[in-house]
């Protein structure tokens, strides 16, 4: 699957990466164009793709109003794809077929298990629709029948919670963070070195013993299997730690062989996320967005009236809001005001504007329409994990890792500039992170494509 298997484009074999690729990037949709290069190298398959996403975020929305024959040209999708919305064009492209969201306790946007539903251009707008019936993306105005869709493509969608692991003091794991600290300090030495493309080990940095450090590595995976398999049959108190990550395993991997190939996506804020909104308004001005941007649930087993209904209804509503904040924008004057806070369900826009303006001289109403879309039918994720829930989230991983067969590549993204991952955490994290792959793939190839240079290592 992850390799020089046979891939679906009529049965030719896939290139193989001398060392497993992992590009780490700071804004998500921003990994996109390596899976693509990869697809274009023939490393991945053009199609049957699954994509394991490790996230606090589905990032399964669309880009509402953008043509859906843009996706066939790939620099004019580049340029509009945003955080939220750049994993379901690749979908409609026809590469992606299976998407793992495995998510954390605290991020519960869609519900969980399997959601099968169809993508594809609705016939009367022509932009990208999807026939999912989730709150999700009922939320967002995404929902049409199938029969309003072309060119559609079917998506197997798995949301599986990923609890952490209580943490254990093993030798190991010690080892690990200073190996961890090691690869960081080596990043920073070589950052500036472009040339660089030596493939190393984490923790084999300083050169000293490499045959030594391979061998261990390529041991520790079945060493591991052996002593967790025996701390399950032997402790009663881990709780949710590796013997329910076992029954995740089983299900990630069911999954991924419906795939040719398959991509690791690791978010950091997977590991501790914050809403940014929450620290940009007070209470009562989040309240106030709460109100406005509240999102009508369709009746439970609504048919498919109702669902269109449901979707109309908030279409129309977030049109209103987003031309009210244009209009304030240009205007917030107390006439402008009024009139919007005239029309049904705007009411809360005075007190909202009053308390913006007593604060600021000038609100970005831009942005606080942006926080509104986000207060739907749920808050965004706001969770800042100790590093005892980013160690077991950490162990959690390895244990699901160890069991899944190796990716084509990995994608990181740091999503620590628009503050979803801690920024004073987000390095901490990604040590972690990549310490934990180096465990358990051996050597890595790993480029910084976030700094103004980026280096294999």
């Amino acid at each position: 699957m992850s390799g020089g298997g046979p891939g679906a484009d009529g049965g030719a074999r896939l290139r193989a990466y001398p060392a497993l690729p992992v590009w780490v990037v700071e804004d998500h949709q921003d990994v996109l164009p390596f899976i693509y290069r990869a697809i274009g190298s023939k490393h991945l398959p053009a199609s049957n793709i699954s994509f394991v996403h490790l996230d606090s975020h589905p990032d399964l929305l669309i880009p509402v109003n953008m043509p859906a024959d843009t996706v066939f040209d790939k620099e004019a999708l580049f340029s509009e794809l945003s955080i939220e919305n750049w994993i379901m064009p690749a979908v409609y492209a026809g590469h992606i077929s299976q998407v793992v969201w495995l998510h954390p306790p605290w991020a519960q946007q869609i519900s969980e298990g399997k959601h099968n539903f169809l993508i594809g251009k609705d016939i009367s707008t022509t932009t990208m629709r999807v026939t999912g019936t989730d709150h999700y993306f009922l939320s967002d105005g995404l929902y049409v029948p199938a029969d309003q869709l072309e060119n559609q493509k079917p998506l197997n969608l798995h949301v599986i919670l990923i609890n952490p692991t209580e943490a254990s003091n093993s030798r190991e794991e010690n080892g690990e963070v200073a190996s961890a600290k090691r690869l960081k300090l080596n990043t920073d030495d070589t950052a500036s070195t472009t040339s660089a493309s030596s493939s190393v080990a984490p923790g084999d940095l300083d050169h000293s013993t490499p045959s030594v450090k391979k061998k261990e590595v390529q041991n520790t995976s079945a060493l591991n299997r052996a002593e967790t398999l025996s701390e399950c049959s032997a402790s009663s108190s881990l709780g949710n730690s590796e013997c329910p990550i076992r029954e995740v395993v089983k299900d990630v991997c069911q999954a991924l062989q419906k795939g040719d190939a398959y991509v690791l996506d690791i978010d950091l804020d997977f590991f501790s996320v914050k809403n940014p909104f929450k620290e940009m308004y007070t209470q009562t001005e989040y309240e106030l967005l709460q109100e406005l941007y509240n999102f009508k649930k369709p009746q439970r087993n609504a048919t498919e009236e109702g669902l269109l209904d449901c979707v109309e209804n908030r279409v129309h509503q977030l049109e209103d809001l987003e031309a009210a904040f244009a209009d304030l924008c240009d205007n917030d004057d107390e006439e402008t005001l009024q009139k919007w806070a005239s029309c049904p369900g705007m009411k809360p826009l005075v007190q909202l504007v009053h308390s913006l303006k007593t604060r600021m001289e000038s609100p970005d109403y831009e942005m606080v329409h942006q926080a509104g879309l986000t207060c739907d039918y749920m808050e965004l994720p706001h969770h800042v994990s100790t590093e005892e829930e980013i160690e077991g989230l950490i162990q959690s991983i390895k244990v699901l890792l160890k069991d899944m067969p190796k990716p084509t590549l990995v994608t990181v993204a740091r999503s620590s500039l628009d503050d979803y991952c801690p920024s004073e955490q987000v390095d901490i994290i990604q040590e972690k992170v990549l310490n934990l792959l180096g465990s358990v793939y051996g050597t890595l190839d790993v480029h910084l494509d976030y700094s103004s240079t980026s280096s294999s290592l």
